[in-house]
Parts: structure tokens; sequence; C-alpha cells
């Protein structure tokens, strides 16, 4: 009777030890995808760079709609401060969301394109402005493209995703400005 009682006991044990291991493997399973959720390196650089860039286009959407000579040329300055306005602060809310901070201002480069733009007028600036716009925004594309492609985290993939078609637009825009005024 002894014997039937250490055996079930044993039995006990041994599953509350199998049940601890399983508990404990499920855990480390739970903690493997939360660590796959988080944005990786290049998730968080996509993020800085879709920051900054969006900044720019909203400060010189701004600067293109003050000082564009051709109604294309202020159309498409409006076009970028509405549409970047509203992608930074759906970026924004993803950052958040996902632990990310995001850079304050416009990165080095951005600023002086900015400072050349600023000093430039009439035609001289529709065609710098137009040409730097498409020169972007191929790049943006290529990026978000990448992002929506390969990104590890997936509510900065889908921000990629559904911003795309928006660049798209933004760069078929941008050849028929540049057309429009002359390049």
């Amino acid at each position: 009777m002894k014997s039937s009682h250490l055996v079930l006991a044993l039995t006990s044990i041994g599953a509350l030890g199998f049940l601890g291991i399983m508990a404990d493997s499920s855990h480390v399973a739970a903690q493997q995808k939360d660590q796959s959720a988080r944005p990786s390196g290049s998730d968080i650089t996509f993020a800085h760079k879709a920051a900054q860039g969006g900044m720019a286009e909203v400060k010189l959407g701004h600067l293109a709609e003050q000082k564009g000579s051709s109604d294309a040329v202020k159309l498409f300055g409006k076009e970028m401060v509405t549409d970047h306005t509203t992608a930074n602060d759906t970026l924004k809310g993803v950052a958040s969301k996902e632990g990310i901070t995001l850079p304050p201002a416009m990165n080095a480069a951005d600023k002086m394109t900015y400072a050349r733009l600023s000093r430039l007028s009439g035609a001289e600036f529709d065609r710098a402005y137009a040409d730097d716009m498409v020169k972007d925004h191929e790049a943006d594309i290529s990026e978000f493209q990448k992002e929506s492609d390969g990104g590890k985290n997936e509510a900065l993939q889908n921000f990629a995703t559904q911003t795309l078609p928006t660049l798209q637009h933004h760069l078929e825009n941008a050849k028929a400005m540049q057309s429009a005024v002359g390049k």
C-alpha cells in the first residue's frame, strides 16, 4: 500500500514537473513572439527616415506654395503639405504604439535643400523644386517598397504598404510638374 502511494506521489511530482516545463516553454514562446514583433534596427531606421522625409516634404511644400511661379508648382506644394501631414500623423501614431521615438526635425541634407531652394525664385525655383521632388519621390518609393516587402514589424510594414500608392501618385505628379516647368 505504501508503494502505491509512493508511485502516485512520484507520478504527481512528475506531472507537476512536466506542467512546469510546458509553462516555461509557453512563456519562452510568448517572449519570442513579443521580441519578433518589436521593431528591428532596419524598421527603426525606416521610421526615422520616413519621419524626417515627411517633415521635409511639408516644409518644402509650404515653400513651393509661397515661392512657386507656376500653378503646377503651387498645387503640387499644397498636395505635399496635405498628404505628408496626414502620413506624418499616421507614422507618429504607429511609432508611439511601437515604442519608437521619432526625430524632431529634418535631417541635414533636407535642411540644405530647403536653404538652397529658399534662395531661388521664379522659373529657377520651379525647375529646381520639380527636379528635387522627382528624385526624392523615386528614393522614397524605393525605401517604402523595401519596408513593405521585408519589414519585420507588422505595423511599420502596413504603414509602408498603405503609404506607397500615395508616393507613387506623387511621383507621377512630380514628373508632370517637371514637364510643365520646362525641364
